[in-house]
């Protein structure tokens, strides 16, 4: 693999590779100084193309830095075998293995990029089921705002894939043979492969609430998804929104943007329960309510009311709440039907080693289908990491992925916010510090004279200090900034 560096931007998680992180990110728009380094492991790069050796009397070749005692097929000895160098290829047209790979999210298109990188040989097909050119989905919730257009979201124009020799076909697989080493498309057409990484990304979860295949009823994973919302979007029309996770606050903030009506729907006591405390969670519903939205916590949905069209949300308590559109953010689940039809190993997800093998090692599984290290994160850099290790791999290279510490430095809906580790303590063992203010919120919960875990609302600054608190396992007298910052930690 080049050598190339890549940048993690610490509030939505976008990759990007070069000398510099950018003045910007061009997701969420923070400014460089957000973005830190991110190392992956690098890879061996795939060895030359190896020398061979002809028989002189039969044609046979043999592979190899020396020529075999005698030809196997008419018997002479090594004198009789004379040089020959790899086949050139002066067109630079690939006609080496073949690397298919299934899924045009991030994952699916760095796995191609690195392959390429790798080895200048090997075939590469990237097979995308979405219609037009692999994007950022991390942009749909700005898409569905109004701050980007259709043309802002594409991870690479058409003369990327043509100028890397990467076959871009739009087509549905529904089959592996593993026995024959190729896959089925929906429309018949069969595809071979010598190594194939499934980067077939996840599905929005549609819960089994009555009404949900009502008219107006979406789910929110797609482009096609926003652009059916964006249709329904606009001045007073009343939105509700199922699930108060990032995906949910964000296109409420979207739809809000629009002049909707928006109510958020949360099933558990407080909103964004995987990022914040309690605390934290009551504070951002204080912050919804001052942009003009309801907010509902402990819901519990009984139906989605309507005759063809929705019509209402009713709750478990007889409470009606109008609608004219419901937007479904109640998580994703793996595409691990394919995986689990052809026998590889699925638990979570599908299981993979550090150089992202499954249990068939001619397949590779990426991004938020893969499950490693009993991880699933779902994650944009695990996503980039998982590709580029399986990329390289999948071309003939040798590069491990080695995990990376799970933490979320987010912005949602103007407020900044950073959790990692263990925020949430489990016993009596745990020692939690809290302080609180007027728009602002710190937790830090320390166990055997270690910080391990923190939450921060409305203001990150700490965020680095606390990181490398966390990562490092340092005991709390080693953390001399940290303690002099919160004075109450020593």
């Amino acid at each position: 693999m080049a050598t190339v560096r890549t940048w993690k931007c610490e509030v939505c998680g976008y990759v990007h590779e070069g000398p510099e992180p950018p003045e910007t990110c061009p997701v969420c728009g923070v400014e460089k100084d957000l973005f830190s380094p991110m190392e992956l492991v690098p890879d061996r790069p795939a060895p030359p193309p190896t020398p061979g050796w002809r028989c002189t009397v039969c044609g046979y070749v043999h592979e190899g830095d020396r020529p075999p005692e005698s030809c196997p097929v008419c018997g002479v000895d090594a004198g009789l075998f004379e040089s020959v160098a790899p086949e050139s290829n002066p067109q630079g047209i690939p006609r080496g293995p073949h690397v298919l790979i299934i899924g045009g999210g991030i994952a699916g298109v760095v796995a191609a990029a690195r392959a390429r990188e790798t080895s200048p040989d090997v075939r590469i097909t990237l097979v995308t089921k979405e219609p037009g050119l692999p994007y950022y989905r991390l942009n749909l919730t700005r898409l569905l705002a109004g701050e980007v257009t259709d043309s802002d979201l594409p991870l690479h124009p058409d003369a990327w894939f043509a100028e890397r020799h990467i076959d871009l076909v739009h087509g549905d697989c529904v089959a592996i043979d593993r026995h024959t080493r190729d896959v089925l498309l929906r429309n018949g057409q069969r595809i071979g492969y010598d190594r194939l990484v499934l980067a077939n990304g996840s599905h929005p979860f549609v819960p089994p609430i009555p009404g949900v295949t009502r008219d107006g009823v979406h789910p929110f994973r797609t482009l096609l998804d926003a652009k059916a919302l964006l249709a329904l979007a606009g001045p007073g029309r009343r939105c509700v929104v199922i699930g108060g996770g990032l995906l949910g606050l964000e296109a409420a903030g979207a739809l809000g943007k629009h002049g909707c009506e928006v109510v958020v729907l949360e099933g558990f006591g407080w909103l964004l329960p995987r990022q914040l405390a309690e605390p934290a969670g009551s504070m951002l519903e204080e912050h919804l309510r001052g942009l003009g939205m309801r907010v509902v916590c402990n819901a519990r949905i009984k139906e989605i009311e309507g005759d063809e069209a929705v019509r209402a949300v009713r709750l478990e308590d007889g409470t009606e709440i109008p609608a004219d559109l419901v937007v479904l953010a109640t998580g994703v689940r793996p595409n691990s039907y394919l995986a689990r039809q052809c026998g590889l190993e699925v638990h979570r997800g599908v299981v993979v080693n550090d150089r992202m093998e499954t249990s068939d090692p001619s397949i590779y599984a990426v991004g938020d289908l893969a499950e490693h290290r009993g991880q699933v994160p779902g994650l944009w850099p695990f996503s980039y990491a998982h590709g580029a290790v399986a990329g390289a791999n999948a071309a003939g290279g040798a590069a491990e992925f080695h995990g990376m510490p799970l933490s979320n430095q987010l912005k949602v809906l103007d407020v900044q916010m950073f959790s990692i580790g263990e925020f949430q303590p489990a016993d009596a063992s745990f020692r939690v510090h809290e302080e609180a203010g007027q728009g602002w919120y710190l937790r830090l919960v320390c166990r055997d004279g270690a910080v391990v875990g923190a939450n921060l609302y409305g203001d990150a600054s700490l965020s680095s200090l606390v990181r490398e608190a966390v990562e490092s396992t340092r005991q709390i007298p080693e953390l001399a900034e940290l303690s002099k910052r919160v004075p109450a930690l020593r």
